[in-house]
């Protein structure tokens, strides 16, 4: 704890907890931090594209009667292109940390799905939960390669066994750490099953089988929206393309954005596209629960 910690600024969720009788550090995928190196690179990136797109929309203002650059001009040009690159910048960073939230939480729940097929498949052939899952552990091993969540999280389980830790409880652990509905909903029925002797052969299938439609559905929706997320991507860089061709192609017209009608029309017609974007990401961004 911060020593001087303001008294309302609340306490940063952790990334990884570490496991009192494993000594594993375990991972938190409800939150992301980037390092310095990682969260300078990415404000860096936005910087300079927010900067160019800042120039190309508001740069060349303040010139004087004959269209010639003066002092104000090149130093509105630079604080414009500072300003609303950092601007960028600012706004990315907590983008992309969801961005990657959000991708590490998908590729967990595909992992987990396939770890719910083997653990199906093994105990259909007669082995015990505990042994299912170290025969899981092997078969994880082929699909994926060192370091995937999934493995990471059985390293943790099967250690846990190893110091007479129960395994519910670790389930438990990880359905809470994951933030994934499904995950914590199949360790709750696991927790309460296994220690009740429940048909945990059943269980497992059961679930595996809802799981596995959730995720067609999900995927067959991505399918369908994919063709009009790249529309609406497309629709947002267009301005910039129209923009850097009509200034390219024709300055004398170009001088019109300099005006002040020019500059009122661009940062209306700014807020509208942007504003468009957000509407429509919220329509597309359909959620399977």
């Amino acid at each position: 704890m911060k020593l001087f910690q303001k008294k309302d600024e609340p306490e940063k969720e952790p990334q990884y907890y570490k496991a009192a009788v494993t000594n594993i550090a375990t991972l938190n995928y409800k939150v992301y931090y980037m390092s310095k190196k990682e969260a300078a690179a990415y404000f860096v990136l936005a910087f300079v594209i927010g900067a160019a797109v800042g120039y190309l929309f508001y740069g060349g203002l303040a010139k004087d009667e004959f269209g010639q650059t003066t002092l104000l001009t090149w130093i509105l040009n630079a604080a414009i292109s500072v300003v609303v690159g950092f601007v960028a910048g600012k706004l990315f960073l907590p983008v992309r940390t969801e961005q990657i939230i959000h991708k590490r939480r998908q590729q967990l729940s595909n992992q987990f799905r396939d770890m719910l097929d083997g653990l199906t498949t093994s105990l259909g052939a007669g082995n015990n939960v505990a042994d299912s899952f170290r025969a899981v552990k092997e078969d994880l091993q082929m699909q994926y390669e060192e370091g995937a969540y999934i493995l990471r999280e059985f390293d943790v389980i099967l250690a846990g066994m190893q110091n007479g830790v129960p395994i519910e409880d670790m389930l438990y652990d990880f359905g809470a750490r994951s933030g994934i509905d499904d995950i914590k909903s199949f360790a709750e029925v696991f927790k309460v099953s296994y220690r009740k002797g429940g048909n945990m052969k059943d269980i497992i299938r059961n679930t595996h089988a809802i799981l596995n439609d959730k995720m067609e559905i999900r995927e067959d929706i991505e399918t369908v929206v994919t063709s009009n997320k790249t529309e609406q991507n497309m629709m947002i860089v267009m301005p910039i393309v129209l923009i850097a061709m009509i200034k390219g192609m024709s300055p004398e017209f170009a001088a019109n954005f300099a005006t002040v009608t020019g500059v009122i029309s661009t940062t209306i017609a700014i807020g509208c596209f942007v504003a468009a974007y957000y509407i429509g990401k919220m329509i597309l961004d359909i959620d399977v629960s």
